[in-house]
């Protein structure tokens, strides 16, 4: 029922797969992260990832001590929760309806936040177990688990359809989608309110869309799978 959802909305500009499609190609991109794209550098660190979309949401960190390390050859940004390592926009992000989240990431330790808001309280996305992502909006909460296995270097996407959140693993959709309604709101990667539950790992790349169809989770998740 959920693909039939999907497939009924808005569909991408091109096939799933197609070499030719970026993000840029959906109407609804909201922001995107790109992988080894929009890197300011101080030094070893990163201070600016700009966002490749229009909308101009760059995430940055002014703090020195505070900005994730960055690898050259592979992109990785790597967050670290000890020093509190997050980036973020000042044009907060906010999503009351269908929404798609796409991430490669490799998380290295439970309890750490990937996306979320550093201004608004219970507002997250967090790896909360070696087998499982939390979902929190307006203090609300739900677990979606993975069917089997833990974490690793992983490309996850995140769909809400009609208010029904599923998570795609390695292009696999796990069995235990669930509801949750309200609005979702953004202006972080790493961290949530006020600099807690940080994430550990790395980051390659992050998608963010107001829309969610089965093309498009086809698409982010061939783009993802090349990283």
């Amino acid at each position: 029922m959920l693909a039939l959802k999907q497939a009924l909305s808005l569909v991408s500009t091109k096939v799933a797969g197609g070499a030719a499609w970026t993000p840029t190609d959906e109407g609804k991109l909201e922001a995107w992260y790109e992988n080894k794209v929009g890197i300011t550098r101080n030094g070893s660190t990163v201070s600016d990832w700009a966002d490749q979309s229009t909308n101009s949401r760059d995430m940055v960190q002014a703090d020195a001590e505070e900005q994730p390390a960055y690898n050259t050859v592979t992109g990785d940004l790597t967050f670290d929760s000890s020093n509190k390592t997050n980036l973020q926009t000042t044009s907060q992000m906010s999503f009351s309806a269908d929404f798609t989240l796409g991430i490669k990431m490799f998380p290295t330790t439970a309890n750490g936040t990937f996306v979320a808001d550093n201004t608004t309280a219970n507002e997250l996305f967090k790896i909360s177990a070696d087998d499982a992502i939390t979902i929190k909006i307006d203090g609300v909460t739900v677990i979606l688990p993975l069917d089997t296995g833990e974490f690793d270097d992983d490309y996850i996407v995140l769909t809400r359809v009609s208010d029904v959140f599923t998570l795609y693993r390695n292009g696999v959709a796990q069995s235990n989608p669930q509801t949750l309604a309200g609005t979702i709101d953004i202006d972080a990667i790493g961290i949530r309110r006020t600099d807690v539950n940080g994430f550990d790992g790395t980051i390659q790349e992050v998608q963010i869309y107001s829309t969610s169809n089965a093309t498009l989770t086809a698409n982010i998740n061939a783009r993802l799978s090349t990283l």
